[in-house]
């Protein structure tokens, strides 16, 4: 046996996806990096092991414009290029590549952390070192740091180290939350194992074996859904333990779990209910998906109107946008639906606050153990909202080894630093302003080859009759002066407009009506009727432009999406779905909703030119959405012809970095395992070949390019700093789009800014 010790600047337990972008975020800002995982897989509950399906923001596309950037953002993109059938091996291959490739982290799989040495008083506890036991090698390892993040799920170095912890679900007095239980009690999420099947070809007998429960005597077959062919996460119901502890009673948890999924085998195969008769069981899972178990205490703690509020918090460092999820301690057996969701009326703020512990000095801690109340756990809980957690607590325990800082003294004094070190790394924060005094672009003069200065959809691919409401949703920048819709009549009717602000510039549902307008139109095909809808907001913001229901009218949809521009449904109002539950009344972005769509814009045209995608919007300090797309559009690039933007200043510059955001629609929800997959492996949005010129005597000369691009953001290092007065950016080729579209372009002198 070797008994090691080893030495980092930051110490992150647990490689899941918290702890993987944990790991990624500190390693890019400097530091040396010891990512603990005591699997032989990176990923957590998303790895080849569980299989569960990472899940964010975008809600399996309930919100707009909501999917994750950063690290995360990076893995969703390469998955979808590599990996489009969503095979759990090569996900687990991706997150692996992901971490080999930062020189500044050491990996230690199969490693289990047991042991944490800490001292002080119970209210300012350090950890000066945690021990592992590497299985297979006879390793025993101690790493020493000046940081450590746990994200382990369960909270085990924290609890070790004596950081004050939540378990169980909070009296409804504590944080004044509606979903909360009148007295508080130990009931927790309960834990999932999934299954896989597939068609072999030829009849396949199953034999159950002796252990499986016979679920025709449970609550199973008239209360969830079973369906022969569903695999992995369509049986995310598949749940108990909620009753139980579910750490110590892990090995009883999965026993029950294995029973109940070969009895449910056992009802598809054998009760002639389903053409099962090809079918077979590919692969069972035996390491029990935990959901819920410790929650540390920050010096913030969020809790449910937080999340249905979407508060502001001034140390916002992510976002999520999952519903608040909760489920019934009975789990699988319970006689009411398997989970109750509440959305906000989008994406809500998780603040740095409830990423440190209130009394272990050194120790941040990212994923399902953040500090939040069970209910809003309920939401923050999901995969790609936890890895950016990690991303953020990864970035800030880097500038809190940089800066011989606790995470409590970088938040009280470098707050700032901090929110534009994660924005300029493409983390997922929203509303957030560049503040960069070091880029150069915003100091020039920014022109273009051209813009989509008037957004137009007018090629039909088709129709959608108007049983229900439906809506148009478009950037208004600096007003609107009136559109014309491209329409069928089938008999003479009034064709009636509302529109509608957002509100909050992070929304995307209605909000306070605006102007009105309505038209009689004749019978007849393909009309473009002009409605006069006049609106100037005091600020450009989206119009959510409502078209009422009229059976006798059809809206014609294109196929080419438009950026900026979105087409809604409006949906029964429903309160429950049998494949994911209840839902909470009255929910806007439930009632409004894109069908998956939202490429198939409504044929429209705008009646007064649009300032949305002028050349100065890649200057303008946003990096997504919000209020506005935020990006440059040129207009429809015509064969043979290069689009460009361009920089000049009014003195000469030095240029030794230049960072390029294109715009990978992260309107688009992408996930990694099987539960769908986009028509592309590309996003069409992205900038396929390109280069950077800077103007010198002889003229424009290149000095870095790119070339078969399918990345969001490209950092070019140039080999050597060029002096110039003038640089470009020269699109030639997109991956489908037929306007070049980038989101930002950073400058920057001699120093340093990966």
């Amino acid at each position: 046996m070797k008994h090691e010790q080893a030495v980092y600047d930051v110490t992150v337990i647990g490689g899941g996806l918290a702890g993987v972008c944990a790991a990624v975020a500190a390693a890019r800002q400097g530091s040396k990096v010891a990512l603990v995982q005591n699997r032989p897989v990176l990923g957590g509950n998303s790895s080849s092991e569980v299989r569960v399906w990472v899940c964010g923001a975008t809600a399996h596309g309930t919100n707009r414009y909501a999917r994750e950037t950063g690290i995360m953002g990076e893995l969703f993109v390469e998955n979808q290029y590599r990996n489009p059938e969503g095979n759990p091996y090569m996900w687990d291959l991706i997150l692996l590549e992901a971490v080999k490739a930062e020189s500044n982290i050491t990996l230690y799989l199969n490693t289990d952390v047991h042991e944490v040495q800490a001292d002080g008083p119970a209210e300012d506890r350090v950890i000066r070192s945690v021990t592992g036991w590497m299985m297979g090698s006879e390793r025993r390892i101690t790493l020493e740091s000046s940081l450590y993040i746990d994200c382990t799920g369960d909270g085990l170095v924290g609890f070790l180290a004596g950081a004050e912890f939540m378990l169980g679900r909070e009296a409804r007095s504590r944080f004044g939350e509606e979903w909360a239980p009148e007295v508080a009690d130990s009931i927790t999420l309960g834990s999932t194992l999934l299954f896989y099947t597939k068609d072999a070809g030829e009849p396949v007998d199953f034999v159950p074996p002796s252990f499986a429960k016979d679920i025709t005597h449970t609550p199973i077959p008239l209360r969830r859904v079973i369906r022969s062919g569903d695999s992995g996460c369509y049986y995310w119901w598949i749940e108990w333990g909620g009753e139980h502890d579910t750490l110590h009673d892990n090995e009883m948890i999965r026993d029950e779990l294995w029973s109940v999924i070969y009895g449910i085998w056992d009802y598809i195969k054998n009760s002639g209910n389903f053409e099962a008769a090809n079918m077979t069981l590919e692969w069972v899972g035996s390491l029990p998906g935990k959901r819920e178990y410790r929650r540390f205490t920050g010096d913030y703690v969020l809790n449910q109107n937080d999340i249905i509020g979407q508060r502001d918090f001034s140390d916002a460092v992510a976002f999520g946008g999952w519903s608040i999820d909760l489920h019934p301690p009975q789990g699988m057996y319970a006689e009411e639906s398997g989970s109750k969701h509440w959305h906000s009326d989008g994406v809500y703020h998780v603040p740095f606050r409830s990423l440190y512990s209130a009394n272990v000095r050194n120790m941040l801690m990212a994923g399902r153990n953040i500090s939040a109340s069970h209910v809003a756990f309920g939401t923050t809980r999901v995969m790609a909202t936890c890895a950016c957690l990690g991303e953020a607590a990864g970035t800030g325990a880097a500038l809190c080894a940089a800066l011989g800082l606790t995470p409590r003294q970088l938040h009280g004094g470098q707050l700032g630093l901090l929110k534009q070190t994660l924005l300029r790394a493409d983390a997922s924060i929203i509303g957030l302003r560049s503040r960069d005094e070091r880029d150069l672009a915003p100091r020039a003069d920014i022109s273009a080859s051209s813009a989509w200065t008037e957004p137009a959809r007018e090629v039909s691919a088709g129709t959608h009759r108007l049983v229900a409401d439906a809506a148009l949703l478009l950037p208004v920048d600096p007003a609107l002066d009136g559109i014309k819709l491209l329409l069928d009549a089938a008999d003479t009717a009034a064709v009636r407009l509302e529109l509608w602000d957002t509100g909050r510039a992070e929304n995307y549902v209605p909000h306070c009506l605006q102007a009105e307008a309505e038209v009689i139109v004749t019978p007849g095909e393909r009309q473009w009727v002009n409605f006069g809808l006049h609106w100037k907001p005091e600020h450009p913001q989206n119009a959510f432009i409502i078209v009422k229901a009229n059976p006798a009218i059809s809206l014609h949809q294109s196929e080419e999406a438009a950026g900026g521009v979105l087409v809604f449904f409006r949906n029964d109002g429903s309160g429950q779905t049998r494949d994911f539950g209840d839902l909470q009344p009255d929910q806007k972005v439930m009632e409004w909703q894109m069908r998956g769509e939202s490429r198939r814009p409504f044929c429209f045209r705008l009646g007064n030119p649009s300032e949305a995608f002028l050349p100065r919007q890649a200057v303008n300090g946003y990096r997504r959405p919000y209020g506005g797309p935020n990006m440059w559009l040129s207009a429809p690039m015509l064969p043979g012809r290069a689009e460009w933007l361009r920089l000049n200043w009014d003195k000469v510059q030095t240029v030794a970095q230049v960072h390029l955001i294109f715009n990978d629609d992260v309107n688009e929800d992408l996930v990694n395992l099987h539960h769908h997959r986009t028509p592309f492996r590309v996003m069409p949005e992205l900038v396929k070949s390109y280069r950077l010129e800077a103007l010198a005597d002889e003229g424009w000369i290149s000095v870095a390019e790119g070339l078969d691009n399918r990345r969001r953001k490209a950092v070019h290092v140039l080999a050597q700093p060029v002096r110039t007065s003038s640089l470009r950016l020269v699109v030639e080729e997109t991956n489908g789009s037929r306007h070049a579209e980038l989101v930002e372009i950073r400058v920057y002198g001699d120093e340093q800014h990966e």
